[in-house]
């Protein structure tokens, strides 16, 4: 057989069921192998920036490994985008690219997208990044690259295959036992120290008023935090890692984890440990590590570079989040005495700080919660970078299951509309909703055919101001209100939902959002609900951009 079909043979024999690409000159071989051999949903997108985040989408959502396949050179460059942010979200991404002939690799002789150096672009922004010599290798690179982007810490890997090496002959392999390629992690993940796991338990059990704060680390970890929670520990989560106890819980503040909060950061002086599992504390959610958590701070994480990455911590413990927290939990029990009204204090914060940051979201106060009403509770629930995720989609809108939210983790505008497509191929049925803003909307906006041709179902919320929001907030915080450069002519968003046969709702008052909502979602496909801002009014900028309520 030859290279290209190996690579699908490969595909198979780890259970990969859904990729996400685009066919070029330099894939041609790997594409029609995987047409052969049959069994593979390929996904064909309308761009590689889009693809790169659909596969990122959807192994965020099925947990398992996204498989991304693009051309070489530009090809390849366009995916940059999505493999970064895959990096940001530590996704488990593989990507295969072709390459130029092997006798013109790194000779700029001009050849059809030859690039300088395409393995070194896609190191800089992937875990790591492989080429395919020969033949024979192939199998054992795949191999490899895979199992790199599912071990913790998890990220996407890059594998260029020359176009030469894609038409070669090779061994067939032999595929009588899959287990190790199902199973991809290459080692156990390592048991806490045991001096380190014995201060961990005796600083837990003095503890009286504490805390869990749960990154994407902890995103199997649900039933276990539960028992925390039920013993009397308070918990919030990252951005990344919604839902993992249902946020309706009245011991979980969900992810609304303190910026933008004095009520929240105020109650963090009266936390006597704060235990951080799985998170990076990111800048973006902390303001660059500016708000005040409790002064004691554990620190659970699998990646021993994680320590004093972001906040220092009282102790940190190299371990596996939910091996760790397993046998904490039998540890303690029977042994720490939680303060009485702990529980009464942490469920008033959250009902105050709620209400409190509502009033400060104008007409858009009460956006999150007739979404909410309306969405089924399994939903997913797919955001851009725009200020109405920043403020109520990110504190507000409550998620009930774990594996069911996605954001561009690294900021980045515009991955929405491609993130939830990628997620709803892992929905297994399950509603999808996107928020978005206008010019988010439009960078991926040819994804859209994506959809229809795919006949996704598909719920998109456009929050319409004509510009960026957030960057005329930041020019009123900091340039003196020199709005410049940030108005931008939106489409007619009517006439582009029925380009797509999309169902179309225009939302003119804040009153009229929760109907809208409600009649887009009793139907089913392609659904765009336009929030036309220019007539509700100007969303109120958010912290750090408008001060702290006093």
């Amino acid at each position: 057989m030859i290279v290209g079909d190996l690579v699908a043979k490969f595909l198979k024999a780890t259970k990969v069921d859904t990729v996400f690409a685009i066919i070029s000159v330099h894939n041609i071989p790997i594409m029609d192998g995987i047409a052969r051999e049959g069994g593979i949903n390929v996904v064909m997108t309308r761009g590689e920036m889009g693809a790169s985040h659909m596969a990122d989408g959807f192994a965020r959502i099925a947990g398992n490994l996204g498989v991304l396949i693009t051309s070489t050179g530009p090809g390849a460059a366009n995916a940059v985008s999505g493999l970064l942010e895959a990096s940001f979200a530590g996704t488990p991404l593989l990507h295969i690219t072709g390459q130029v002939p092997s006798q013109y690799l790194e000779r700029d002789t001009g050849t059809t997208h030859g690039v300088k150096d395409q393995l070194g672009m896609m190191q800089s922004v992937c875990k790591t990044a492989y080429r395919v010599r020969t033949a024979q290798e192939a199998w054992g690179v795949l191999t490899r690259a895979a199992q790199e982007a599912m071990t913790a810490p998890q990220g996407p890997v890059s594998v260029e295959i020359p176009i030469d090496i894609q038409k070669t002959l090779c061994d067939e392999p032999q595929i009588d036992d899959v287990e190790h390629l199902l199973n991809l992690v290459q080692t156990p993940a390592p048991a806490p120290a045991p001096a380190a796991f014995s201060r961990l338990v005796d600083m837990v059990s003095q503890a009286k008023r504490p805390m869990l704060w749960v990154g994407n680390g902890g995103i199997d970890c649900g039933d276990v935090l539960k028992e925390f929670l039920d013993l009397g520990f308070g918990m919030v989560s990252s951005w990344s890692a919604r839902g993992i106890v249902p946020e309706d819980h009245p011991m979980t503040l969900g992810a609304f984890n303190g910026s933008g909060s004095k009520e929240i950061e105020d109650f963090y002086g009266t936390v006597d440990l704060m235990i951080v599992v799985g998170s990076r504390l990111r800048g973006q959610e902390t303001i660059d590590q500016s708000v005040k958590l409790p002064a004691r701070r554990i620190q659970i994480d699998l990646d021993p570079a994680a320590e004093g990455r972001s906040y220092s911590s009282e102790l940190f413990v190299q371990g596996d989040s939910r091996a760790t927290l397993l046998a904490l939990l039998e540890e303690i029990k029977g042994r720490i005495q939680i303060d009485e009204q702990f529980a009464t204090e942490f469920s008033d914060l959250k009902s105050r700080a709620r209400e409190k940051y509502k009033k400060t979201l104008g007409p858009y106060k009460d956006f999150a919660q007739a979404l909410r009403a309306a969405t089924p509770k399994d939903s997913l629930w797919v955001r851009d970078i725009t200020v109405a995720n920043s403020t109520w989609g990110h504190r507000l809108y409550e998620m009930y299951t774990p594996r069911s939210a996605a954001h561009p983790v690294g900021a980045g505008i515009g991955q929405g509309l491609p993130l939830a497509i990628g997620a709803a191929f892992a929905s297994k049925g399950r509603d999808t909703v996107l928020l978005s803003g206008d010019a988010g909307f439009m960078l991926n906006v040819c994804e859209l055919w994506t959809a229809k041709q795919e006949n996704l179902n598909l719920l998109m919320v456009v929050m319409n101001d004509s510009g960026y929001g957030v960057i005329k907030h930041m020019q009123d915080a900091a340039y003196g209100g020199r709005r410049v450069y940030g108005d931008l002519e939106a489409p007619n968003f009517e006439q582009l939902a029925k380009c797509v046969d999309a169902h179309y709702e225009c939302v003119t008052t804040a009153d009229g959002f929760a109907q809208a909502v409600r009649n887009a979602v009793s139907l089913s496909g392609l659904r765009l609900v336009e929030v036309d801002m220019r007539a509700i009014g100007e969303a109120p900028a958010y912290y750090p951009y408008a001060k702290l309520e006093p």
